[in-house]
């Protein structure tokens, strides 16, 4: 559970260039925040919270629509995005059955694709410097960073697999300290820490700004549906989803408000655990809140936050290459489980695909257009998943209506006989 909220931060940290101390701070609200979560659904009560084995982290595809706000419209207003996106996931909970059908695995596979490629050239950005021009220290740091994590993930097993990406942030820094590639500078403090709210001043709302998470916070009512299905499955309990859904997005929503608040990305609830429960056959969610309680009191514990913030950027910059391109592979292995054979789901997909992939390949695409517009179609996540959408809608439509006509036909052939 620590893994997720190491990388997350030092890469959202790095990208946002804050200082080591705010970036203890902002670990410390995350793995506080990660606590509280897992304690409430493993525990929940009042209707929020599933009563389940999950763990709550934050979500790498949220953290990385997070950073694109925070890099076009400022970190204000991305915190003002998130408190938008959690509130909209506490309005629709209770229309989540009619929400989950616009999102099929080829909407969401475009969806996670968009942003996982997307965020590759942030994660780049990292090792490359504002200027674009590394050195050859910051691409040594990167590249022995993914090494590192790659064999770590080949040569491990089980749990300890899971980590791998928190092994190779470790064997970028220590190489960085022996041979002096980079500086490994940790934040000072006092041996306590409290979170600050609001650590980039008054969140701003801009609706058309907070799209990318808004649109995110629906998609995800489709993953949470899966999890909470597989998550009942392995511990023995009858699936209900029409009863524990609802209960783990309210979770989701009343911590992502509190994330918005720390400075942190939406907080997503985790099937990682499961499994974890599979291997070792432990499937109490008492277990999941023990961890939970342990998050809390490892997010209180300032000489741990505050050391981990020195973290080289090249080395953030090197893992966060290793996830980013993780979750376009997730969405390609999305895109995958549609129906790509069917020429109407690969139209739409391709269509998508290239509304989407526009901006991210031209930058400048739109910028004769209108502000509204370069905002919305200016993000390729945005613009790909409402295309994916809309189109997905419109091929449905005609091949029910198609389906509808042949039917009558055959009525009709059938009265005539």
């Amino acid at each position: 559970m620590v893994a997720a909220p190491i990388s997350t931060v030092f890469l959202t940290a790095t990208a946002l260039h804050l200082s080591p101390a705010r970036t203890a701070s902002l670990l410390s609200a995350v793995l506080v925040l990660c606590g509280l979560g897992a304690l409430l659904q493993s525990l929940g009560r009042y209707g929020v919270g599933a009563r389940l084995p999950f763990v709550m982290l934050p979500g790498g595809a949220a953290a990385a629509l997070f950073l694109q706000i925070a890099q076009d419209h400022g970190p204000a207003v991305a915190s003002g995005s998130v408190l938008l996106a959690a509130l909209l996931l506490l309005a629709v909970t209770p229309l989540y059955a009619r929400i989950v059908r616009l999102f099929p695995p080829l909407v969401m596979g475009v969806t996670v694709l968009l942003i996982g490629i997307a965020m590759v050239r942030v994660a780049a950005q990292l090792v490359t410097g504002p200027e674009g021009h590394p050195g050859r220290a910051a691409v040594a740091l990167a590249g022995i960073t993914i090494g590192a994590t790659f064999a770590a993930y080949v040569l491990l097993r089980g749990v300890w697999r899971q980590t791998a990406v928190l092994i190779g942030m470790v064997v970028g820094t220590l190489v960085a300290v022996v041979t002096g590639l980079g500086d490994f500078a940790p934040a000072e403090g006092s041996g306590m820490a409290l979170p600050d709210p609001f650590p980039y001043g008054a969140p701003q709302f801009d609706l058309l700004a907070a799209l990318p998470l808004l649109i995110f916070s629906l998609t995800t009512l489709a993953e949470i549906t899966g999890q909470t299905v597989l998550n009942s499955e392995t511990v023995g309990r009858d699936p209900h989803p029409e009863r524990d859904v609802p209960r783990v997005a309210r979770a989701d929503a009343a911590v992502s408000l509190l994330g918005g608040v720390f400075g942190g990305s939406l907080m997503v609830t985790s099937s990682e655990n499961v499994g974890i429960t599979k291997l070792t056959g432990v499937r109490s969610r008492y277990v999941t809140a023990a961890a939970g309680a342990l998050l809390l009191a490892a997010g209180l514990l300032a000489p741990l936050s505050r050391l981990l913030a020195g973290i080289p950027a090249p080395v953030v910059g090197g893992s966060g290459l290793v996830v980013y391109a993780m979750i376009a592979v997730m969405g390609a292995d999305m895109l995958h489980r549609g129906d790509l054979a069917d020429r109407g789901q690969s139209m739409v997909a391709a269509l998508a695909l290239a509304v989407g992939l526009a901006p991210v390949v031209a930058p400048g695409l739109y910028d004769a257009f209108p502000g509204w517009v370069r905002t919305v179609l200016g993000s390729g996540v945005v613009a790909g998943t409402l295309t994916a959408v809309a189109l997905h809608a419109v091929q449905r439509g005609a091949v029910s209506a198609a389906r509808g006509r042949r039917r009558s036909g055959a009525a009709r052939g059938r009265a005539r006989a």
